[in-house]
């Protein structure tokens, strides 16, 4: 069964509709540069909304790891997600302080981009487009030599990830601009979203 995570949620109703989705993951993003992100006091809040089965995702940038740790022992998150260019020894350093799963992403420009996420120390790879959370597709045919599990991401919307799951069959599928509109989360987007997923693993969603 396709992973689902819905990640940049930021305000309350995001984090209802996630309640009422059930994905596996939610995605908090602490990169003070995007427009997603928020402060420890919001993803706390967030956190405390959210349905406990749902495992939430922090994603940095060449986060101090002092900063990943502190959220990590507060339980606000449940999983790192380096999304920074960070090296082996940034993830050593990491796994030294946490037995928590690190995912790492890799933008998808070249085969050798594959190369590297296929041999990456972290638990879990995420492959995305060159500008990460911008909704744009990389090409797919990237992946052909990528035989460890991996989570897509990079332009996905309720439209094309059944294509996207049905051609690939990655362990995961991430969406964060593909469920929203004019800049906000949408909730018929995250459903459509959700829905195409388990369509596509052959599970119907409650009411359907």
């Amino acid at each position: 069964m396709t992973k689902i995570k819905l990640c940049g949620l930021k305000h309350a109703q995001d984090i209802d509709t996630a309640n009422l989705l059930k994905p596996d993951y939610v995605g908090f993003v602490f990169a003070q540069n995007s427009r997603r992100a928020v402060l420890d006091g919001e993803a706390a809040d967030l956190r405390a909304r959210l349905d406990p089965s749902i495992r939430t995702v922090g994603v940095f940038v060449k986060e101090p790891l002092d900063h990943i740790e502190q959220l990590l022992l507060n339980g606000i998150i449940d999983v790192v997600q380096l999304h920074g260019g960070e090296d082996m020894a940034y993830i050593h350093q990491l796994r030294a302080r946490t037995d928590k799963p690190i995912w790492k992403a890799f933008s998808m420009n070249a085969r050798e981009d594959a190369f590297f996420a296929q041999q990456s120390m972290a638990d879990l790879v995420l492959l995305d487009s060159s500008d990460g959370g911008s909704g744009t597709l990389f090409s797919w045919g990237l992946l052909d030599e990528i035989s460890r599990p991996y989570f897509l991401a990079g332009g996905l919307t309720p439209e094309n990830v059944k294509d996207a799951v049905k051609m690939l069959d990655p362990y995961g599928v991430d969406v964060s601009s593909g469920i929203e509109t004019n800049g906000r989360k949408d909730p018929e987007k995250m459903k459509a979203f959700v829905s195409a997923v388990r369509r596509a693993n052959g599970v119907g969603m409650e009411g359907e």
